[in-house]
């Protein structure tokens, strides 16, 4: 093609272009020329640009998620969920050192089990890292004994070297594991049972309506919902256990009284009519206390009125159940301002320690579980 082109061109330039048929040939040459070196630079342009973006291509392959700066990856963590951090966590070591990190792990922590966790769980999970500690040190030294039976001085000597620098990670391992994410996964799994207290126990049982007892819980994620596990009573001779309880039913305790334990009120001279308050109740003195929600009425001598009440001034005080009837033997108590202790009888039960109620949210959260209909 490019011998033919250039004979053309050649016979053009030798011969005498004396006819308009010569002219207008030379024209149409030069015309499919220009048309054909121009084909031919895009053709080489867009082959020039291809390459260029192939390279570019294969250089961003080559990128790694590790290579990006610390700070844009402590953004994508951030912005992950407990199971994106779980999956990143998979990939390799150094992702499972980033995606670990208390920091990231906190705000989950917060977000989902802030309300419900409190002194007394975080107490329960150090005792709990505590014993799987003990249990894998005691596992180690156990199969470090057994090894030792088994070959010759010299290997053994190889042996315990080695065994001894894995028992180190090990440890090192279970220590570190103690972190907030493993934590919230022991939460999320349902193998870390720790102290809440339940509203209403045993389904909104009659004989427990708008009370808190306290009890081991359990997470179970598929239901997105808990098992509690009561202390033992002497008349049942086992341990009583609730399922399918649902968030709402559920705090922190409160006190770091154990329900076996009288509180000690430190309430009794600032409350007066229409305050609201918690009070500890058990049925007798061997079995565990319950907080019990109520409100401070007036007394037999008082008219009610609030520009002539005094009850605050008096040594006693009129607790007032009102989720009961108005004949009820559970509907009021009265107890001394200035000497109270536990007080009651094993027919009425026994009424230990005041928590008054300060916060409108634990107001309203006992509002929220009243019956729907006054009990006896």
């Amino acid at each position: 093609m490019l011998f033919f082109l250039v004979s053309c061109f050649s016979f053009m330039l030798l011969k005498p272009m004396g006819t308009l048929s010569n002219v207008w040939f030379c024209e149409e040459v030069v015309k499919f020329l220009a048309l054909w070196f121009r084909k031919g630079r895009n053709a080489m342009m867009k082959s020039d640009v291809k390459s260029k973006l192939e390279k570019v291509v294969e250089k961003e392959e080559d990128i790694c998620l590790l290579d990006l700066p610390d700070l844009t990856l402590e953004c994508i963590f951030e912005r992950l969920t407990p199971d994106g951090l779980c999956s990143m966590a998979a990939v390799c070591s150094s992702l499972r050192e980033k995606c670990g990190s208390d920091h990231l792990w906190e705000k989950h922590m917060k977000q989902k089990w802030g309300g419900l966790i409190g002194s007394a769980a975080y107490k329960e999970w150090q005792c709990y890292i505590a014993s799987r500690n003990k249990a894998s040190l005691l596992m180690n030294s156990r199969k470090k004994r057994d090894f030792r039976g088994k070959f010759s001085t010299i290997r053994q000597l190889l042996l315990n070297r080695s065994k001894g620098n894995e028992d180190d990670r090990r440890v090192g391992d279970a220590s570190a594991m103690s972190s907030v994410m493993d934590w919230f996964l022991s939460l999320e799994s349902g193998k870390f049972w720790f102290p809440a207290q339940v509203f209403n126990r045993e389904n909104g049982h009659v004989g427990f309506m708008l009370s808190c007892y306290d009890a081991e819980v359990s997470y179970d994620c598929s239901t997105n919902t808990f098992s509690a596990r009561y202390p033992s009573y002497p008349s049942h001779g086992r341990r009583i256990i609730e399922e399918d309880i649902e968030w709402n039913r559920l705090r922190a305790p409160t006190v770091d009284t154990p329900p076996y334990v009288l509180h000690v009120s430190d309430c009794l001279h600032d409350l007066k009519p229409d305050d609201h308050f918690e009070i500890q109740w058990r049925k007798s003195k061997e079995f565990p206390y319950g907080w019990w929600y109520g409100v401070v009425g007036h007394l037999e001598t008082c008219n009610g009125s609030e520009s002539s009440c005094h009850c605050h001034d008096s040594e006693t005080v009129l607790l007032e159940f009102k989720q009961y009837t108005s004949g009820s033997r559970w509907r009021q108590t009265v107890i001394n301002r200035k000497d109270h202790r536990e007080v009651g009888n094993e027919e009425d039960g026994f009424y230990g320690g005041i928590r008054k109620l300060y916060s409108d949210k634990e107001i309203s959260l006992w509002k929220s579980l009243w019956p729907s209909s006054t009990l006896e």
